[in-house]
């Protein structure tokens, strides 16, 4: 679906339109850009947190010119449209970080609670340095005070489904993004 598509409804919401499948291409596209640029040379690895970050670290990698290595983590705490404060490992990466370049790619980063716990976990193996790509961040919703780096689009406080982000499992598939009409 193209921007300018009408509303959707997954269970019992509505969302509109927000983000075109074509800005977030743009977007895609200058993360990718800039991580060539300041990783040139070093190998990194790109950590894939799923589920919600699949669609974006596809395309992502797609787009990254410079050798770099992939693995995986699944973590959760929300359940529905919010946090349930609770983080739940479903299962964790296989590769070893000491000294190397990690690069966390997350889908949105809001609350930063996820990031938190996952960017502790990873330093207790010393990497080499630690950064983190997301497709959307939150500032009025992030309560930490590390910066991130490579931030796709800045949003408001919203509800967003698409392009990886689900609510209870629907809108995944969806090529933009639509945010919760209120």
């Amino acid at each position: 679906m193209e921007l300018g598509m009408n509303e959707i409804t997954l269970h019992d919401l509505v969302f509109v339109p927000f983000i075109s499948a074509k800005e977030i291409e743009a977007t895609v596209e200058s993360l990718a850009k800039k991580l060539d640029h300041d990783y040139a040379g070093k190998h990194p690895t790109l950590l894939v947190v799923l589920n919600g970050a699949f669609v974006f670290a596809a395309d992502l990698v797609r787009k990254i010119s410079i050798p770099i290595h992939i693995d995986f983590v699944k973590l959760s705490s929300y359940s529905g449209m919010g946090s349930s404060g609770k983080m739940t490992e479903h299962f964790t990466w296989q590769s070893s970080f000491r000294n190397k370049h990690v690069i966390i790619v997350e889908d949105i980063v809001d609350t930063g609670h996820t990031l938190s716990f996952l960017k502790n976990k990873i330093s207790e193996e010393n990497p080499a340095s630690l950064e983190v790509t997301c497709l959307l961040f939150k500032p009025g919703a992030y309560q930490y005070q590390e910066a991130i780096h490579y931030k796709g689009h800045e949003i408001p406080n919203d509800f967003v489904v698409g392009y990886g982000l689900d609510y209870d499992g629907l809108g995944r598939n969806l090529d933009c993004i639509y945010r919760k009409k209120n």
